[in-house]
């Protein structure tokens, strides 16, 4: 079987099996096999998922929402009124110019900006297996035209010689 590998490689990609990457490995297998390559990289990216990295995604998938910017400037709003009018009265708990209010929104930004960015390198990581998983497919499905156009112009000069 591993000569047939070897053979396969070098006559599909002109190089021996084992100085193949391993994505062209899966692609000489899988044509050697008569397998599917294609995989739902969603399903397999996400069981690998823990717990925290999940509710990371989740934050930062609302933090990045209209419903977010909607709830956040009307809690800014009220924050202000509710201050600028018992300021009036002088019995603000944040008088202007909102320093606690100031507080709390760079804590927000502190500990929402590496949630992103964790979220965000995820994604990238996810995006690179799915560039993977298509060159796989793209390569096999070019490898697999070579050979039937191979079988096409043997059959051809079959059809000739009669």
């Amino acid at each position: 079987m591993k000569k047939y590998f070897e053979n396969l490689a070098k006559a599909l990609l002109g190089q021996p099996y084992g100085s193949l990457s391993s994505g062209e490995k899966n692609v000489i297998d899988s044509i050697a096999e008569n397998k599917t390559l294609t995989k739902n990289i969603n399903e397999s990216f996400h069981e690998t998922l823990t717990f925290g990295q999940l509710v990371a995604d989740k934050i930062a998938a609302f933090g990045g929402s209209w419903a977010f910017i909607g709830i956040f400037f009307t809690f800014i709003v009220c924050w202000m009124v509710v201050n600028t009018l018992w300021l009036i009265g002088d019995a603000a708990f944040d008088p202007y110019p909102f320093i606690l209010l100031n507080l709390g929104l760079s804590s927000l930004a502190a500990f929402q900006a590496p949630i992103i960015m964790m979220s965000q390198n995820r994604q990238v990581a996810k995006d690179r297996l799915e560039q993977k998983a298509t060159f796989e497919v793209n390569l096999k499905l070019e490898l697999e035209l070579m050979r039937l156009h191979d079988k096409f112009d043997e059959l051809k000069k079959e059809l000739n010689k009669q």
